[in-house]
């Protein structure tokens, strides 16, 4: 049976595919924002928002073994020390008051060369807000058919 299989294969094999989201994700964390393709920023976002879980998780911890722990995690999954110590050091406290969520994808386009459709994925910052609802729309006082033909 192929249940639970499914996984963003971006057209590459698993150690190519496992190589390209650390990599994006690296880069997501060092500059905050990045421009790629729609398919690939799909496939970072869970890799990062579990990232940034770890990185909360090691804020959090009350002794020294388990941040750690924490950072070592962080630090086999996304192989770049630079971007883990930058997350673990300054970017996890804008995480802190939310409890998921930590990114953000805006569709920009098509690109030029190939069509491709391109995404802007951005880490959320600690002052933006949850977008507003609608709110609900209030229903318009019927004017009877009578009146308004009359005014006609």
């Amino acid at each position: 049976m192929r249940h639970r299989t499914h996984r963003h294969n971006l057209g590459v094999r698993k150690e190519h595919r496992a190589s390209m989201v650390a990599n994006l994700a690296a880069a997501l964390i060092t500059h905050a924002r990045i421009t790629t393709t729609l398919s690939r920023a799909r496939a970072v976002r869970p890799f990062v928002e579990k990232i940034v879980t770890l990185a909360k998780k090691g804020a959090a911890a009350s002794t020294p073994a388990e941040k750690l722990h924490y950072y070592r995690l962080a630090l086999s999954r996304l192989r770049d020390e630079s971007a883990v110590a930058l997350l673990f050091k300054e970017r996890v406290s804008a995480f802190q008051k939310r409890k998921g969520g930590y990114t953000r994808i805006l569709k920009i386009g098509n690109r030029i060369g190939d069509a491709a459709e391109t995404a802007l994925i951005e880490l959320v910052g600690k002052d933006d807000a949850q977008p507003p609802r609608p709110k609900a729309k209030v229903a318009k006082a019927k004017t009877p058919k009578v009146a308004a033909a009359a005014q006609a």
